[in-house]
């Protein structure tokens, strides 16, 4: 690893035919194998499973949680005093925090942004807190993420093209500001952590390419590209990617945040992305929407009552080995808690086993066919 990285990629394969690439990030709790989806664990926890299950049985390499949630309770200072949030967790992975722009900029009359970061009331209590750009590096830190995110400000859709203006200057200042100070602190640090800034810019690609260009003189070791899943239509969140990622440096991983549906996963991958994340597999699971090789099931319907099957007959995950849609039904009809267990870890099953599709395909010079029988899929489902 070059002495100046907090984190490595190792590009392995590219595709010819589009952007679509293969490698692996290797971080200081592992190597993890590109393209990566990411479990949302937003209070050190992904809901409804155990470490054990995402590490053992799920094989997931690393998982994100919120700066924001571990902020407020049970607080940084109570995290590292607890020997850091991998110890805390009892997680042996690699863990990536955002920065909690996001949560705070959701609490849309309980917050006051200057210049300076971003004065907001927390949603338990109604104390009022301060984010800058140089705190949730702090926090981070404190944490001991493996990568940390930059604070930025994510605007609503739709915004003006103006308005879209100021907030990515914005971030742009508080990225600059976020990795000065990140760089004192890191210089003194015996351990290992990358800071990613974010690329912003709502749904402009004028905006995102000067963003993006603007970021690359922060030399990070890697970049993400936020404000997508806010509302906009699913073709303008990947034009947007479009207009972005043959900006950014080849030799660092690209981080789409927020997405997506299954089908959606390749499409991003294509388009140049290395890492995703979503609460869709998990947040679905608990409302009984389940994905499946075959499309999704909706466990609810009547017509799962007396089902016999398992939920996929191509999934070989706990859940599809051992338990019928009917018992899976009732459980859900019942509200009883081992149903949200049980779908969530068939979800995530779901999510991580398209990704090492697509990594098999990337390396086997096969992923425009991937990609194709996808399109072709979701076009007869649709």
């Amino acid at each position: 690893m070059p002495t100046n990285r907090q984190i490595a990629f190792e590009l392995l394969a590219e595709c010819p035919e589009t952007r679509a690439r293969a490698g692996i990030l290797h971080t200081a709790h592992g190597d993890i194998p590109t393209p990566v989806f990411m479990p949302v664990g937003t209070q050190a926890t992904v809901k409804g499973l155990t470490q054990r299950d995402l590490w053992e049985d799920l094989h997931a390499p690393i998982i994100l949680s919120n700066t924001y949630h571990l902020f407020l309770r049970p607080g940084h200072e109570t995290i590292q005093k607890l020997g850091g949030l991998h110890q805390f967790m009892s997680w042996p992975g690699a863990i990536l925090t955002d920065s909690g722009g996001f949560q705070v900029f959701s609490l849309s009359g309980l917050r006051k942004i200057t210049e300076a970061g971003v004065t907001f009331q927390s949603h338990l209590n109604g104390d009022t807190h301060r984010f800058t750009p140089e705190s949730t590096v702090d926090v981070q830190l404190a944490f001991g993420s493996d990568i940390m995110m930059v604070l930025d400000e994510c605007p609503p859709y739709p915004v003006s093209h103006e308005a879209a203006r100021v907030s990515m200057n914005r971030t742009i200042r508080w990225a600059n500001e976020a990795f000065a100070h990140y760089r004192g602190r890191i210089a003194d640090s015996p351990t290992r952590h990358a800071l990613f800034p974010i690329v912003q810019g709502s749904m402009f690609g004028d905006l995102r390419r000067d963003c993006a260009t603007q970021m690359l003189d922060l030399d990070a070791d890697g970049y993400a590209i936020g404000g997508l899943s806010v509302g906009e239509p699913r073709p303008l969140s990947l034009e947007m990617v479009e207009a972005t990622e043959p900006l950014l440096p080849k030799d660092r991983p690209r981080y789409a945040m927020g997405v997506g549906m299954p089908d959606e996963l390749p499409e991003y991958v294509a388009r140049g992305i290395d890492m995703m994340d979503c609460v869709l597999p998990s947040r679905n699971a608990r409302n009984g929407w389940i994905f499946t090789s075959e499309g999704k099931v909706i466990i609810k319907h009547a017509k799962y009552k007396e089902d016999p099957r398992p939920l996929d007959l191509n999934c070989s995950c706990y859940t599809c080995r051992i338990y019928s849609r009917a018992y899976l039904r009732h459980l859900f009809q019942a509200g009883e808690i081992l149903f949200a267990s049980l779908a969530t870890r068939h979800n995530l099953r779901r999510y991580l086993d398209i990704m090492g599709e697509i990594r098999q395909s990337i390396l086997l010079g096969q992923f425009p066919q991937y990609l194709k029988a996808v399109r072709q899929r979701s076009e007869q489902t649709s």
